[in-house]
């Protein structure tokens, strides 16, 4: 493998820090170029589920995750008025035994943390905003608002869902809001478990409205995603500030339970952003330059895989990289053969559940909860959002696919 093989990453969020991370691992100097003045994320929670837990794994980083995280009981569907479960699905041995790794409940800053933590300060450039990409046959430049560039056999956009590089490579893309609006929120723990939060991913569903609440923190706090639908325009930022009563007043009339954990929620850790829908894309890359995570593939929250995507596509092209480090064009065609068909079904089944989980009319919502609880009775260990073909995916065995890739290439 050339020791001289350079590839530059804009963004150092969690999918550009995985990358970085996969890279050095393979002996690949890996450069990252982040807006901000220093890494660090959102204070919000994120399911690591099986399928991420087993690049996490690969990426050596298994113990810290164990340390940072919280194993759940179990995935419970409950009504939201009266809490009655419309499914549980046991989740501790059954990942394991299913689909060869935990489930973990993490924060996304303690996430975000471990990733970064061995990426050299001399390969990382802060406060740097890049303002498009340009290539030739022998590389590809990133260029930045201060007028410094950045040259590199491969340049990566991981620059979320406002991808700077995206826009350069494909042209800007108007996103479609949902007339969805999402609050994240943290309620600390100060003893746990808290008497209304059972140990579990709590999924309530309600006409128009959903809310999934975990612990994280190894159970120091919950984490709250709260999805109402609205007529009203919500910027697609997720640091835009609101407020306890907000959050309150969209959710009058629902179970104690939840209104209870909502009045505990952290004024200065509760958030909101409208959810707006991009469809797939036929293609990432071009050149010598591609996309990953949000910049590729933004993805709505209800299944819960934008981080774990991010991180699939991390380890993925970390991989191909590796695999044909004197030809650029195989690796990123590789890369978008074993990524692009699994994030656009994840896409398009995470728009689905944002219908599924919202169902208004109380038909509806009775013929949904009848098939729960078939589900349930024919299969005590199916996962209730049916998420097993997302969860058994191992991208860590994309090396055995290679072969048959480099047929296609």
């Amino acid at each position: 493998m050339s020791k001289t093989l350079k590839v530059g990453i804009i963004g150092g969020g969690i999918g550009g820090a995985a990358l970085a991370r996969a890279l050095q691992l393979r002996g690949i100097k890996a450069y990252v170029f982040e807006r901000a003045p220093a890494f660090g994320e959102i204070g919000a929670g994120v399911q690591m589920t099986p399928n991420a837990v087993k690049v996490l794994k690969a990426l050596g980083l298994q113990t810290e995750l164990e340390r940072i995280g919280f194993l759940p009981s179990a995935m419970v569907g409950r009504n939201w008025d009266d809490a009655r479960e419309l499914f549980r699905t046991p989740l501790q041995q059954v990942c394991r035994d299913n689909f060869g790794a935990d489930f973990h409940h993490v924060h996304r800053a303690d996430l975000h943390a471990i990733l970064c933590k061995d990426i050299p300060a001399e390969q990382v450039t802060f406060n740097t905003i890049c303002t498009g990409i340009t290539q030739n046959a022998d590389s590809a430049t990133a260029h930045f608002e201060d007028g410094s560039t950045f040259e590199a056999d491969i340049i990566v956009g991981a620059d979320g869902i406002h991808s700077v590089v995206r826009d350069s490579l494909w042209g800007e893309d108007q996103a479609s809001f949902t007339g969805h609006m999402c609050w994240r929120a943290l309620v600390p723990v100060a003893q746990h478990p808290l008497p209304f939060v059972s140990p579990d991913a709590s999924f309530w569903f309600g006409p128009k409205a959903h809310i999934v609440t975990y612990y994280v923190k190894g159970g120091a706090a919950v984490n709250i995603v709260a999805v109402n639908e609205s007529e009203g325009w919500v910027a697609e930022s997720w640091t835009e500030p609101s407020t306890r009563e907000e959050l309150l007043a969209a959710y009058d009339g629902w179970h104690q339970n939840i209104i209870d954990l909502l009045e505990q929620t952290d004024p200065d850790q509760t958030f909101k952003w409208g959810l707006f829908d991009r469809d797939p894309m036929k293609q990432w890359t071009k050149g010598r330059a591609t996309l990953l995570g949000d910049a590729a593939h933004p993805m709505l929250p209800f299944l819960s895989q934008g981080a774990a995507m991010a991180l699939e596509d991390a380890f993925v092209l970390a991989e191909m990289i590796a695999h044909f480090p004197a030809d650029h064009e195989a690796a990123l065609r590789g890369y978008e053969a074993e990524r692009l068909a699994r994030t656009a079904r994840v896409q398009l089944e995470a728009r689905e559940r944002g219908r599924t989980y919202h169902l208004s009319t109380p038909e509806e919502q009775r013929a949904r909860d009848e098939a729960l609880r078939k589900q349930q009775a024919e299969n005590p260990n199916a996962v209730g959002i049916k998420a097993e073909w997302v969860y058994e995916y191992d991208a860590t065995r994309c090396k055995e696919r290679i072969g048959t890739m480099e047929t296609q290439v």
